[in-house]
């Protein structure tokens, strides 16, 4: 008796999507609800995919400061890839430490070194925080592994510390920021600093240790004594 063979049906062909719908319409759904059903999305652009972590005001962020340009050369010519043919990532590199006045533009020039960074095609792994933030988070309270977290933010490819010196000072503040920067001081990791405060204030502010690892480990931009901010609401 000779094996009866059947063509084979392509999923999607015109008869099975003709028998989907008869079978929709014998169960009175309708064809474009089911059309409308959220299923799986595109996965996002390495641009994309940045942005959902920036905030929304610094989401259109363009770095054009000078030093901030060479910092953004200088790490992505420093990425190196983990295998053959896989992107390069970032590992180590410089760091900035970026000061001025209230509203000269630090955040924002921050923020767009990493998009450029981005956009220049390497890997970047990295996080930000404003530095109040960072110890609001790290102080130790049930049901939170500080220590732990601390690892994690110090381990970081990348990171922005912003408004390093808004917090109010203690010896605790001291200790974790010491500990924060040494780290990332002896690992040579890439950090973004932003601060209100001059040298003199922030070695009252933090201690020696920190001060003078920071002046070892980051170039200081200077940004003009200029409130943007205000500048562009009048």
């Amino acid at each position: 008796m000779g094996i009866r063979t059947r063509e084979p049906r392509l999923l999607g062909s015109e008869g099975t999507v003709n028998r989907l719908a008869r079978i929709l319409a014998s169960r009175n759904i309708d064809p474009a609800a089911v059309a409308a059903l959220p299923g799986e999305t595109e996965p996002a652009a390495p641009l994309d995919a940045l942005l959902t972590g920036v905030p929304p005001r610094y989401q259109a962020a363009v770095a054009d400061h000078p030093q901030v340009l060479n910092w953004v050369r200088e790490v992505a010519e420093l990425a190196v890839a983990p295998s053959p043919g896989a992107r390069r990532q970032v590992t180590s590199g410089p760091s900035l430490l970026m000061a001025g006045v209230v509203g000269a533009g630090k955040t924002h020039q921050a923020y767009g070194a990493v998009r450029m960074l981005v956009r220049s095609g390497v890997g970047v792994r990295w996080r930000a925080t404003a530095a109040a933030d960072l110890y609001a988070g790290l102080r130790p309270r049930p049901g939170v592994d500080s220590e732990r977290e601390l690892a994690a933010v110090a381990r970081c490819p990348l990171l922005i510390i912003d408004d390093l010196g808004a917090a109010k000072a203690s010896e605790w503040v001291e200790e974790v920021t010491y500990r924060l920067i040494n780290r990332r001081y002896n690992y040579e990791l890439p950090t973004l600093i932003t601060t209100n405060l001059a040298i003199k204030d922030l070695r009252a502010y933090l201690g020696d240790r920190v001060t003078s690892r920071l002046a070892q480990m980051t170039t200081r931009v200077e940004f003009e004594p200029v409130d943007r901010r205000r500048h562009r609401a009048a």
